[in-house]
């Protein structure tokens, strides 16, 4: 980070948008990004919980969703889990973030995946899917979920699989490391 930059962060960390109609309207003109959470949870056999969403039938997903505004990564993925298989489950650690470049009309993004565990013969047994967002789950393998997956989010679920099992975290850009 040069002076001038250094500079800037200390300035933008000191603003309050009270502070003045420049200083909000500075803030307001800082680029925002697209930010995603998803949970990667496995069955007894070590496969990867993917959903089918009902809004698109090219490609399956992990559950998660779009990170709501003053909600944290962590927090979204909870309340996506709960709305998407009616499960109660705090996400563990983070696996993977993952900088998704713009593509056509949809904005670059900032992806996370938590770790979720494993899941019991009676959590499975409780999964409930809104009929309006997900047609149906199913726990596959890698070569599986390559199948069903874009090729980037395959790429970042591969990722997070050996983050997880090396016990550490990935940082990815569309789906692999720079």
């Amino acid at each position: 980070m040069g002076p001038r930059t250094a500079r800037r962060t200390r300035a933008i960390d000191s603003l309050e948008v009270s502070d003045s109609d420049a200083a909000a309207a500075y803030l307001a003109s800082l680029h925002r990004k697209r930010m995603a959470s998803g949970v990667l949870f496995l069955d007894a056999a070590g496969r990867a919980l993917l959903v089918e969403p009902t809004y698109t039938k090219e490609t399956w997903d992990i559950p998660g969703g779009g990170v709501e505004e003053d909600e944290s990564p962590r927090a979204a993925a909870r309340r996506e889990v709960a709305e998407e298989l009616g499960l109660d489950r705090a996400p563990g650690r983070l696996l993977a973030v993952d900088y998704v470049a713009r593509r056509g009309a949809r904005t670059e993004g900032v992806m996370y995946v938590f770790d979720g565990g494993p899941l019991t013969d009676d959590e499975i047994a409780a999964i409930r899917l809104p009929p309006d967002e997900l047609a149906s789950f199913a726990f596959v393998d890698e070569a599986r979920a390559a199948a069903l997956l874009r090729p980037r989010l395959a790429r970042r679920l591969a990722a997070s699989i050996q983050a997880r099992d090396a016990g550490t975290a990935v940082y990815l850009e569309n789906g692999s490391p720079p």
